[in-house]
């Protein structure tokens, strides 16, 4: 089969697309013959060693996607081969066919092709998990999304509005802008050319934001901490700018404000009867209309190397999907 390769960590123009043998199911596991992988940030990190979790070499990144089930290993009776399925593997989706703990594997929702499968549990679940678990959002507050067109920051906005949210989306342009509002965002922000702090204040009648989602860091996490309001929260959920800030800890003590850690992926193992409880939930606000996986580009196999590095440059928006012909 042909997989996107990692066989040291460091520039991701190093993976290469090479023949390997098929995979072979382990106890409690199954192989999926892959249809759609999405990217996610963490994809960019894992294979150039910055990433909390280091797989063992080789291995092709790809931590979510959606295909069928071809074979199942010792002890797995859930799924049977010709199920299709979406998975968060960790690792491993950017090749024909991935191994995965069964544990890992979710049925594919009714009216949910591959390409939205393999674009939906990651940044829907953190983004749910983040807002509802950590922050515990309240239906009228604001929300201040940074990065808001990215794939964590269009499903905050999604799932934020979902929740009775006012969304208030910072972006680096126009275009971004334009696609954030697409998703629900009722205000947005140009911190391009706009000084973020006062114009959310400006947005917020001199409140601020009771809840800030950030999975950038880099130079202006400072300016929206500052925009937090008394009692808010602020959500460490990324540093895709690649620069972890250092926030002045005078600036939560004054306004009693929360810094939150937001770590889904721990998360999943440690509470798994919430995350089942978020993936129902976000099972049924698909089925609603409320959540549409911001699909904005789609790239073959052989593409996938470019799409890795052209988002790490922070030069996609929404979410890339590669599909896998079958």
């Amino acid at each position: 089969m042909n997989a996107l390769l990692c066989h040291a960590f460091g520039p991701i123009a190093e993976l290469r697309l090479q023949q390997v043998p098929d995979p072979e199911p382990g106890p409690g596991q199954v192989v999926v013959a892959v249809r759609a992988c999405s990217l996610n940030f963490p994809d960019a990190l894992i294979v150039q060693g910055l990433y909390q979790v280091k797989p063992a070499l080789p291995f092709s990144p790809g931590a979510e996607f959606a295909g069928v089930v071809e074979r199942v290993g010792e002890g797995v009776d859930t799924l049977r081969p010709g199920d299709a399925v979406l998975a968060f593997a960790g690792h491993g989706g950017l090749a024909e066919r991935c191994a995965v703990d069964a544990a890992r594997l979710l049925r594919l929702p009714a009216g949910m092709d591959f390409a939205q499968g393999a674009a939906f549990l990651l940044t829907y679940g953190t983004a749910l998990h983040a807002l509802r678990t950590v922050a515990a959002l309240q239906p009228g507050q604001n929300v201040l999304v940074l990065g808001a067109a990215g794939g964590v920051g269009l499903a905050a906005v999604e799932v934020a509005k979902a929740m009775g949210a006012r969304v208030i989306a910072a972006a680096s342009s126009a275009e971004r802008l334009r696609l954030a509002a697409e998703h629900g965002a009722d205000d947005g922000i140009d911190y391009a050319t706009q000084d973020l702090r006062r114009s959310v204040l400006g947005l917020t009648a001199g409140r601020g934001a009771d809840v800030v989602v950030d999975p950038v860091g880099g130079a202006f996490s400072e300016s929206a901490l500052r925009a937090t309001a008394w009692r808010g929260a602020f959500l460490v959920v990324g540093f895709a700018a690649g620069d972890i800030p250092r926030l002045p800890l005078n600036l939560v003590l004054l306004q009693e404000r929360r810094v939150l850690g937001v770590y889904w992926g721990d998360a999943l193992q440690r509470e798994p009867q919430r995350h089942h409880a978020d993936v129902e939930q976000l099972v049924r606000w698909f089925a609603e209309g409320r959540l549409r996986p911001p699909i904005t580009e789609r790239v073959g196999l052989a593409e996938a190397r470019d799409a890795i590095e052209r988002m790490a440059a922070r030069r996609v928006m929404g979410k890339v999907v590669v599909e896998i012909a079958p």
